[in-house]
């Protein structure tokens, strides 16, 4: 039960009550969201641990980057908007806005970029780590491993107790895993890597390294630049998900930027994390035709079965993705642009969407189409192929990732993280030696 102040100048408490036994944990509050009890002392209050699988109903920390309602559909960063960011900001801006916590001045922003351009390029070494992977390697693969290998080149980054270090590693880490990304798509497909161009916008740049070929002239086309950049902000951070804990985990052991933001991409390469937009082309395929729609929407109803709709709701967003209205603009856009409207697949996906959004079975559950499933089929049209869509993600989530890791370290007594358990295995039991053992 909670224990209300009537004047304002008691700070509320909770009680817990064990038998005849209680005892009090304050609570605290936040500028917005659920109110939160703080059970830092439980143990030594109750000489017990709280039981939370997977961390659901728990505040791992204080932060102040990204907050989500998921009942109203809200996401803000530092109090922006999504919305407005995806439609009014670029990439850049969007990255420094969550990086350092405020919109960036005009000089702010060109210096910004410039750093970014200038740190682009990889120590030319690194081209001989792709060679050591195999050629049907995955992309994802490539990226964890080489993110890693960083910490080799940049020693100085291992020293995390100077502002300074912290930020020229920020700005390498958001520079680099772009080209790291780029050319680990390179490298599978056997075509020469592509350096950067710092006479392009991020997004522009990221796209040449992706495509460009030495043997013909490559212009980046605007509307596909234009929805890169959406993607990548859309996707930038989404607050304490499994990967950005995972980075915070790892990070509150005193561990340098780039494993800290390795084992970040090691977290997203999990099909339940970063690979819901490639299972939404897995499912139009399943699908294969119009005509089978029916019938795949009825699988979907039927519990037994075993058929899910991908790419619609949304664990966290129980009314709508506010990203998801982004993502449809951006989509239609990208297929008008290069008149794909015709297209088997996308003409399959236009009719699912129609369907569902106007079935009362979808509409009761709250499954729209979420963003997961627009940007599935932007990628596929712009010819980036399945493996790379969790490394896109990846490009997009490390600038979240840096700025969750930055705060954390910066946070007045923080600590090394060390979940507790419920252990259910055997007692104490003495050692028998093998000989006399039946």
């Amino acid at each position: 039960m909670a224990d209300h102040d009537t004047n304002g100048s008691t700070p509320e408490t909770a009680t817990l009550s064990i038998g005849e036994r209680s005892a009090v944990f304050p609570i605290l509050k936040g500028n917005l969201g659920p109110d939160v009890i703080d059970i830092r002392k439980l143990t030594a209050d109750t000489q017990m641990f709280s039981f939370d699988p997977g961390y659901g109903e728990t505040a791992s920390c204080r932060s102040a980057i990204t907050f989500i309602d998921g009942d109203e559909g809200v996401l803000l960063h530092r109090g922006y908007p999504i919305e407005q960011l995806a439609t009014e900001a670029s990439f850049t801006e969007t990255a420094y806005l969550l990086v350092y916590g405020e919109l960036p001045t005009r000089e702010d922003y060109e210096r910004f970029q410039q750093d970014l351009k200038e740190q682009a390029l990889l120590h030319e070494q690194i081209r001989n780590f792709f060679n050591g992977f195999r050629r049907d390697a995955h992309p994802m693969a490539i990226l964890c491993g080489t993110v890693a290998a960083l910490s080799a080149f940049y020693p100085d980054a291992v020293d995390i107790s100077h502002e300074a270090s912290r930020d020229l590693s920020t700005r390498r880490l958001i520079a680099k895993v772009p080209t790291i990304a780029a050319w680990a798509y390179k490298y599978t497909v056997g075509e020469p890597f592509v350096y950067p161009d710092n006479n392009l916008s991020f997004s522009e740049n990221f796209l040449k390294m992706l495509f460009a070929k030495p043997n013909a002239e490559y212009k980046v086309n605007p509307v596909l630049a234009r929805a890169i950049d959406r993607i990548l902000i859309l996707h930038a951070d989404h607050e304490q998900n499994a990967s950005t804990s995972t980075v915070r985990l790892v990070g509150s052991t005193g561990s340098n930027p780039f494993a800290c933001i390795a084992a970040g991409i090691a977290a997203l390469w999990g099909p339940a994390h970063g690979g819901a937009n490639e299972a939404v082309l897995g499912m139009l395929a399943q699908i294969g035709t119009r005509e089978n729609i029916p019938s795949f929407i009825a699988q979907v109803k039927d519990r037994e079965s075993g058929v899910r709709l991908m790419g619609f709701g949304h664990r966290v967003y129980k009314n709508f993705d506010p990203r998801a209205k982004i993502m449809e603009q951006t989509y239609h856009e990208v297929v008008a642009e290069l008149g794909l409207k015709h297209d088997p697949m996308f003409d399959l996906a236009a009719e699912l969407e129609k369907i569902a959004v106007n079935d009362p079975y979808f509409v009761q559950r709250r499954l729209y189409p979420n963003v997961d499933f627009y940007s599935g089929l932007i990628l596929k049209a712009m010819g980036i192929p399945t493996s790379m869509f969790t490394v896109l993600f990846a490009v997009a989530r490390t600038v979240g990732w840096v700025s969750q890791w930055r705060e954390m370290i910066e946070e007045p007594g923080q600590r090394i993280g060390r979940p507790r358990q419920l252990y259910v295995g055997e007692a104490r039991r003495d050692y028998i030696p093998q000989c006399r053992r039946s």
